[in-house]
């Protein structure tokens, strides 16, 4: 019981430095507007966080925070490969509202410089579960291709999401992420599709 409150406590935090993050800027959000937004004390924040800069790589905690409330919410009878569309939409349009354009360039540019483990590429995160868990159901149902393993598949979606978000990134955030996904990404899914759908 207390990993969870451990777990539930640091979340708060990260949930509340991200929406201060995002309403007033990263630059002019201090530690004390994070510690009363999350109705935390100073003790209990730098228990979990050095400081304001350590929290900038939280934000694939955020992700998976949205990923667990998505896998907790989908219907399993939904198409796998729509499920993946649905998945990818409730992501950027997360990002569109609420993730400042300054900070996602931050965290993936630091993905690529860090020597350490590259949490945006951790198979244990909700992330890959859910993934993994979609694609298997589309499988078994012939929803999704059979002669690509299940790693292969959430492997190669993944690393078409981290792509759509660098180009948002590096085109400066001058168009909607969730609505360019949106007409790109069934025709990127349309090759993983199963027997069951005529291939």
């Amino acid at each position: 019981m207390p990993r969870k409150n451990q777990r539930n406590t640091r979340g708060k935090i990260v949930a509340a430095a991200w929406k201060l993050f995002y309403e007033q800027g990263y630059e002019d959000t201090t530690v004390e507007d994070i510690i009363f937004e999350s109705e935390t004390s100073k003790g209990t924040f730098y228990h979990y966080f050095e400081g304001k800069d350590a929290l900038l790589e939280t934000l694939s905690v955020l992700f998976d925070e949205k990923y667990q409330e998505l896998m907790e919410s989908m219907d399993e009878s939904m198409d796998a490969l729509a499920a993946l569309e649905h998945l990818n939409w409730e992501l950027f349009a997360m990002i569109d509202n609420s993730v400042p354009l300054e900070l996602l360039s931050r965290l993936l540019s630091s993905q690529l410089i860090t020597r350490g483990e590259k949490h945006l590429l951790d198979r244990k995160r909700v992330y890959f579960r859910l993934l993994r868990q979609i694609i298997i159901r589309g499988q078994e149902r012939g929803e999704i291709r059979r002669d690509m393993s299940v790693n292969e598949i959430s492997r190669a979606y993944a690393m078409w999401e981290r792509a759509l978000m660098y180009d948002w990134c590096l085109s400066g955030g001058e168009y909607s992420l969730s609505k360019y996904s949106a007409s790109l990404t069934p025709m990127f899914l349309n090759g993983f599709r199963g027997e069951k759908d005529g291939k």
